[in-house]
């Protein structure tokens, strides 16, 4: 077994990742969450270290998610010393999500110091925006110093575009024509549309926090009700935390950010947990048609993440909610990172391959 590649997919409390060979099939894969008296480091040498140890010597390249890419990094990059400076450069953007990344690329380094390490951007798919999708109505100074819209998720999305498109190949159907709307809803939840493969708007925005109500997150906000806050004196340090983990479906429910537990209780009668739903819904069934208003038409539907994928009455909602858009599918695409951030970097070696087989 030779030439495996290496994904590792760091969150702000979790850690996955994946050992792919070059035919796309995952060898090994494998996750944990980090409790509350762990480092990252710590579960880096504890668990991965031993789990990869028996695949070592097959191990070619290693491949990191790293969330936010900025306006520089719309590719996969191989990792130098330059671009892990920029990298740095870029924590402001995703202060949950990047850090995370940069220590797994530290730990890799560490762990095995002869292999190539590139990095694949959760923005880069969003690249292809249009430049009505992606300004702010923000001065040009502004603008000029990079105020704007990149979106997440990136990677997901492109996976069910992926997939999907497959799908209609099978069907006979023309994926260059293909309407979709990715619906990527787990504790962080944004919308993409994409068309023939190529995204033309999506909800997320500058940062993770714009668009839908999310677990603890608050997504859309009318900047004027922020501004009122500064003005009572609430400081940075505390808008950023209410904004990031005390709002969405936590603040909502006044329970927890578990679509689970909300609905649990929801059907009990809890009132915070059945406004928690309401809101959801109707911020996910308006954004819905926003995207679909961009696309000028859906054919697709794609439900995916841990609430897309599991939440069969979320799906039953959707279906009778938007039963105006004529003949929409909706489908469920389990997510897949690592296998998307694997396909990217077999694509990759095969091309570098070619490459040095003409020379």
């Amino acid at each position: 077994m030779n030439n495996l590649a290496l994904v590792i997919n760091l969150g702000s409390s979790s850690l996955k990742a994946a050992l792919v060979d070059p035919t796309g099939a995952k060898v090994w894969r494998g996750g944990r969450s980090l409790q509350a008296d762990e480092t990252l480091y710590a579960v880096l040498n504890s668990w991965l270290a031993p789990e990869l140890e028996p695949y070592r010597s097959a191990i070619t390249l290693v491949g990191h998610r790293v969330v936010h890419g900025g306006e520089r990094f719309t590719a996969p990059t191989l990792i130098t010393a330059e671009v892990e400076t920029a990298l740095q450069e870029l924590v402001p953007l995703a202060r949950l999500h990047n850090p995370p990344a940069l220590k797994g690329l530290a730990w890799a380094q560490r762990w095995a110091p002869d292999l190539p390490q590139w990095a694949c951007f959760d923005t880069a798919f969003h690249s292809t925006l249009p430049a009505a999708a992606s300004t702010y109505a923000l001065p040009l100074e502004l603008r000029e110093r990079g105020f704007r819209r990149f979106g997440f998720h990136g990677i997901n999305h492109q996976h069910v575009a992926e997939t999907v498109a497959a799908q209609w190949r099978k069907q006979g159907r023309d994926p260059k024509q293909l309407r979709l709307i990715s619906a990527h809803l787990g504790a962080g939840a944004s919308l993409a549309a994409i068309k023939g493969g190529v995204c033309i708007d999506t909800t997320m925005g500058y940062t993770p926090l714009e668009g839908l109500v999310m677990a603890t997150r608050s997504g859309n906000v009318d900047p004027g009700l922020l501004l009122e806050l500064l003005r009572e004196g609430m400081g940075e340090a505390e808008l950023a935390d209410l904004l990031q983990h005390q709002a969405g479906l936590k603040g909502l429910s006044g329970l927890s950010g578990d679509m689970r537990e909300i609905r649990e209780q929801a059907a009990t009668g809890h009132q915070g947990a059945q406004l928690a739903l309401d809101v959801f819904r109707h911020r996910l069934i308006q954004m819905i048609g926003s995207m679909a208003a961009s696309l000028r038409g859906v054919d697709v539907l794609a439900l995916t993440g841990g609430i897309g994928e599991h939440d069969q009455a979320l799906r039953a909602e959707l279906a009778d909610a938007l039963n105006w858009l004529p003949n929409l599918e909706i489908v469920s695409v389990p997510a897949d990172e690592e296998g998307m951030i694997a396909r990217i970097y077999i694509q990759i070696s095969r091309s570098l391959y070619q490459n040095r087989g003409r020379n």
